[in-house]
């Protein structure tokens, strides 16, 4: 089993987090567990089938803490990019987001597809989620859903100390599994998505609410520098 970090507060980071952007729920925590003995003593499994974007929002709003394996994940399109299904034929070649008019052609579909970013078939056999502050293992990504000002005061305190630019990469489809959860562990960096139709209409996200994923490593950092971006004289009060 991954040792649990224990130089982080997770409980006071939520508490932080949700004060400084005002968020409504909490900080969701996210591991993708590689073996079963990654999963904490104790944990339950997902009662029945459900999508990672709901998954999400039953730790987030209803404060649940449990583990999904692929038989538990209901989105097929979600448990391909999370590492725990190969991808479906219809997937593969279009036919499943033309079929939902999101495309002109197959060919369209195609290529977004092939560009969505996703873990190795079999790279993961459970996924883990819990509210921040709850959390009994160290998130490899924390997943945030909040309003734009919110997502701003986020994006000033990962640059508060050494600046530059955050790029996000989206596609306005497997928002919360790819976008948020998927790419930000493949890459270590913090990525913000619009949400999808799918994450939108079975998570609750609202219509003026964003998604951004954090790599776990970030957490302490960005307590420290969240406050300072928040009470600076030329943030909007």
């Amino acid at each position: 089993m991954d040792e649990m970090r224990t130089d982080l507060d997770f409980a006071a980071i939520s508490k932080l987090l949700k004060e400084q952007l005002g968020l409504q729920g909490s900080p969701v925590a996210i591991k993708l567990a590689g073996s079963e003995k990654q999963i904490p003593e104790g944990m339950e499994e997902a009662n029945g089938q459900m999508r990672h974007c709901q998954m999400i929002s039953l730790a987030r709003n209803e404060g649940k803490c449990f583990y999904a394996t692929a038989e538990k994940h209901a989105c097929m399109g979600g448990a391909w990019a999370l590492g725990l299904r190969e991808r479906t034929p219809s997937l593969k070649s279009g036919e499943f987001y033309f079929a939902l008019g999101k495309y002109e052609s197959w060919a369209a579909c195609r290529r977004t597809i092939e560009n969505v970013p996703h873990l190795p078939a079999g790279d993961t056999y459970a996924t883990l989620y819990s509210p921040l502050e709850s959390a009994t293992f160290s998130p490899h990504v924390v997943l945030i859903i909040a309003e734009p000002r919110s997502m701003l005061k986020l994006a000033q305190a990962i640059l508060y100390r050494m600046g530059g630019r955050i790029y996000s990469e989206m596609s306005g489809i497997q928002s919360v599994c790819s976008d948020a959860t998927a790419t930000v562990y493949l890459s270590g960096k913090p990525n913000i998505s619009l949400g999808c139709d799918g994450s939108r209409k079975y998570s609750g996200i609202a219509d003026g609410e964003m998604v951004m994923g954090l790599p776990g490593e970030l957490l302490g950092e960005i307590a420290y520098s969240l406050p300072i971006v928040v009470g600076a004289p030329g943030s909007k009060k």
